[in-house]
């Protein structure tokens, strides 16, 4: 379905931060959490472009994937988005597993990490970036759809 990009890139950019406002429980930012402990989160994105989508993030504010952590929390933080990839592989069909971090300083800082399974059959010209950019649309799915996809990656997690 169509996403507003524009708003998007507004509120990402004047709003508050959306990781801190979910770890705080802030209304309105709530997503679907797939993981938590006492120092990272993971959850769907509230606006995936492939199903199963999921965001992996330090709870604390941190916005620099490499500068911002020392080499333990570095190393913590990427096996829980390898084992959050290895979950969601399992969950939904995958040819592919996608992983960025994206965001900057001016929008989204907060370090997070995209785990993005690229659905098998998808044509080469729709894949990579294309896959990826919410100006070709995102996927619309129920609430119920979307807990059905949480429980199964919370399943393969535990």
């Amino acid at each position: 379905m169509p996403f507003d990009v524009t708003g998007y890139e507004l509120r990402a950019r004047q709003g508050p931060c959306f990781v801190c406002s979910l770890v705080d429980g802030a209304p309105g930012y709530r997503h679907e959490v797939v993981f938590e402990d006492d120092r990272h989160i993971a959850f769907l994105d509230r606006h995936p472009t492939v199903v199963g989508k999921t965001l992996v993030a330090p709870k604390a504010h941190i916005e620099h994937a490499v500068r911002d952590l020392d080499e333990g929390d570095y190393l913590a933080l990427m096996a829980l988005v390898r084992r959050v990839a290895l979950a969601v592989e399992a969950s939904v069909p995958t040819e592919r597993t996608y992983l960025l971090s994206l965001g900057s300083r001016q929008g989204n800082a907060h370090l997070h990490w995209h785990v993005a399974p690229l659905p098998p059959d998808v044509p080469y010209g729709r894949q990579q970036y294309y896959a990826l950019m919410t100006e070709n649309g995102v996927i619309s799915q129920t609430p119920e759809q979307i807990a059905e996809v949480a429980g199964r990656i919370r399943a393969h997690l535990e």
